[in-house]
């Protein structure tokens, strides 16, 4: 719970940063396409993971009470910022499950930090089929979407003098 109801709790905070952490440097580590059964990017898969195991205690806090009311409620600015956190909560989830479900399409042993986890798919010969493409697009989506998402948050600290900035910072 947030004790100032203008800001996010820490937690909401931690988790937030973490995540765009997290998801940046599985950005970094990615290698797609054939080459990715040869030499499996084990480092993008737990950093991957990891975005998928923090999105439960993220919602937690957040239904909890651990974000603030819109700093502009009502309105399309209001009803544009719930559809683009829903969109990011769609992406946390279903991108790490999708990487998980291409990798088990190929046969690659998939493990987070070094724990061995089981397929949730069938291997097959071949490509591993539209949700591997799938996969790769929406990581770099959810890139553009960050971005995005940031120029928003600026324009709202200093174009609409809302304190959008101090309602996520650790300060």
């Amino acid at each position: 719970m947030s004790s100032n109801p203008a800001r996010y709790s820490k937690g909401m905070i931690v988790i937030h940063w973490l995540s765009a952490l997290l998801v940046f440097g599985a950005w970094l580590t990615s290698k797609g396409g054939r080459h990715m059964a040869e030499n499996p990017p084990l480092l993008h898969f737990s950093l991957g993971l990891a975005v998928l195991f923090l999105v439960l205690p993220r919602l937690v806090l957040r239904f909890a009470g651990g974000a603030p009311e819109a700093a502009q409620p009502g309105g399309w600015l209001a009803l544009a910022a719930r559809f683009g956190h829903g969109v990011f909560y769609l992406l946390l989830v279903c991108l790490p499950l999708s990487g998980w479900y291409a990798a088990s399409r190929l046969g690659v042993p998939v493990s987070f930090f070094g724990i061995p986890l089981p397929a949730i798919a069938e291997r097959v010969q071949g490509a591993p089929g539209p949700v591997a493409e799938l996969h790769e697009n929406a990581g770099t989506i959810i890139l553009y979407l960050a971005g995005l998402h940031a120029a928003i948050a600026v324009w709202h600290q200093f174009k609409l003098r809302d304190g959008t900035l101090q309602r996520m910072s650790l300060r």
